[in-house]
């Protein structure tokens, strides 16, 4: 069983924030794969279903993003999955927007979802879906940056960010981590 997190925050003024994008990827990789996130549990909306022949659970803590390690290891506890099986889809601002970097463990980066989670499970070692939003302009504040909506030109090409973000999951869950990481690390995937 592998456990897929989107982080994000609830609630409809959120929804098509820039720090949403780990919960827009985990939507669509859901409703592309048949699994319905109807599942209310571990503070957390969820779906579990199989793809590529392995189960897998979607889960879209509610806890927001500042407390997401809690869903996230009340789901892995419950399950018996280690960090190893753990996938966290998360918004990145040291990243340009239409860029995926998947790594496997490492520190929180000053994300303050990813330094919940590695708190709450006393590890790092997890597989990292790290979806570039890009940095704000100068002398803006990232917490306002990332919680405004994807400006006009990025919601134009958003689609296809989170159509290859889904690819790149399918492959890691069918072929392993590192064919995922050679056909999607370093690449635009905003085309």
């Amino acid at each position: 069983m592998k456990i897929i997190a989107g982080l994000g925050n609830p609630g409809p003024e959120y929804h098509q924030t820039r720090h949403n994008i780990g919960f827009m990827a985990a939507e669509v990789f859901a409703a592309g794969n048949g699994i319905a996130l109807k599942k209310h549990g571990h503070q957390a909306i969820y779906g579990v279903g199989s793809v590529a022949g392995q189960q897998v659970m979607v889960l879209l803590p509610q806890t927001f993003m500042n407390r997401s390690g809690a869903s996230i290891a009340s789901a892995c506890k419950s399950l018996g999955v280690g960090p190893a099986e753990l996938v966290v889809l998360h918004d990145e601002i040291d990243l340009p927007f239409g860029t995926l970097r998947i790594k496997v463990g490492g520190g929180h980066g000053g994300h303050n979802g990813l330094r919940h989670i590695c708190s709450v499970l006393e590890s790092g070692d997890f597989l990292r879906f790290r979806m570039g939003v890009g940095r704000p302009p100068a002398g803006e504040d990232v917490a306002r940056y990332v919680l405004r909506p994807f400006g006009a030109v990025e919601k134009m090409s958003l689609d296809c960010v989170l159509a290859n973000t889904v690819k790149a999951l399918e492959i890691l869950l069918g072929q392993g981590v590192q064919e995922a990481m050679n056909a999607f690390n370093n690449r635009d995937i905003s085309q």
